[in-house]
């Protein structure tokens, strides 16, 4: 199934049934007492969280939804059928807002969460409303007001406990298939995820996290380049986020240019994001001979791009899996601690960057 994770579409509810114009009609009687019936209320058109879903490709092939008009009142003081309500299902984790001033309306993030986002219009008034002692016999009656109309964005955002963030090729996905079932494809050149992944890491039993993989970031993504900043927005809901650092790439590049251009692209992109806890991770030491070079090279870049008297940083082998078990222990222990705190309450302290 391809992943699509943006969609817009337009609600409608229905509008409100007209009030009936009516009067008893008898043997010997001409016009009698007004019986006329209101109409019935027009249906809302609601959100609904839905874990069976995975993606808005839906949304892509049918853009306009319409619930259920009210029905007019009738004789006999009979009030109008209210229209069917429609229930628009959503993946869980999916980000709605406006598309005329792009404010969000709701976030879509537990099973069966249900959301409002066009209400019915109001039921006409039929002639019996207006029955009062100096009008006996009115003739009046109100239609139906119209259903509102929206004019929707859908963003899922995939909900994980744990986000990886590199440059093309500095491991992520090979990371993540070495301590996950997931099997996000990996091959030797830029850009080989083009759509994010999720993997779930056990590691006893009951003892497990979500990770997810995103398409790598190059310089300038914020202003549109290589795949821009598109998929950062999956990161926004992670508890922590994972760093990962080639010490060797393949194109000679400088490492610590590397994470320079990753820290500074979230700046650009969203404060927020940049200021998530966040661990450097060095990726495939395997290549490396020298052991002590290779503990040399990866302290001096986490001194200077940390800036800090005391640094820590994970040195990992997604290949031989060195280093990938003390890894995912130490994040176990993190979102363990920071389970029971909601990420929208993190205290300063908590959300500068923590480098391990």
């Amino acid at each position: 199934m391809k992943f699509i994770d943006e969609a817009a579409i337009v609600v409608t509810a229905g509008n409100g049934g007209s009030g009936c114009v009516s009067f008893r009609r008898a043997k010997g009687i001409t016009l009698g007492s007004p019986e006329g019936g209101n109409g019935g209320d027009g249906g809302n058109v609601w959100l609904q969280a839905d874990e069976n879903i995975n993606t808005l490709i839906d949304y892509h092939f049918e853009k306009n939804f319409f619930a259920e008009n009210g029905k007019k009142g009738q004789g006999s003081n009979c009030t109008g059928k209210s229209g069917k309500d429609l229930i628009v299902k959503v993946p869980v984790g999916t980000r709605v807002l406006d598309q005329n001033n792009n404010e969000i309306i709701c976030d879509m993030i537990f099973h069966n969460q249900r959301f409002l986002v066009a209400k019915g219009g109001f039921h006409g008034l039929g002639n019996t409303h207006f029955k009062s002692s100096i009008n006996r016999i009115p003739r009046q009656k109100t239609d139906g007001t119209k259903g509102e109309i929206r004019q929707l964005k859908l963003e899922l955002i995939l909900l994980a406990d744990v986000g990886l963030l590199g440059l093309p090729n500095a491991g992520k996905s090979t990371f993540l298939r070495a301590v996950s079932a997931a099997k996000p494809k990996v091959a030797n050149y830029p850009f080989t995820t083009l759509v994010p992944n999720l993997g779930v890491v056990k590691i006893k039993k009951n003892n497990s996290f979500i990770m997810a993989d995103i398409p790598g970031l190059i310089k300038g993504a914020a202003d549109g380049a290589g795949l821009g900043t598109r998929f950062l927005k999956h990161l926004e809901r992670c508890r922590l986020l994972l760093h990962l650092v080639d010490l060797e790439p393949i194109d000679q590049s400088d490492p610590l240019e590397n994470a320079n251009i990753i820290r500074n692209e979230l700046k650009y992109y969203n404060e927020k994001l940049a200021n998530k806890p966040c661990w450097l991770v060095f990726t495939k030491v395997d290549l490396f001979r020298n052991k002590t070079k290779l503990q040399d090279k990866a302290q001096a870049i986490a001194e200077i791009f940390n800036n800090k008297t005391k640094y820590n940083y994970y040195l990992i082998s997604s290949a031989n899996n060195y280093g990938i078990k003390l890894l995912c222990l130490d994040i176990m222990m993190f979102i363990k601690n920071q389970k029971n705190q909601p990420v929208e309450q993190e205290t300063q302290e908590q959300i500068n960057f923590i480098w391990r």
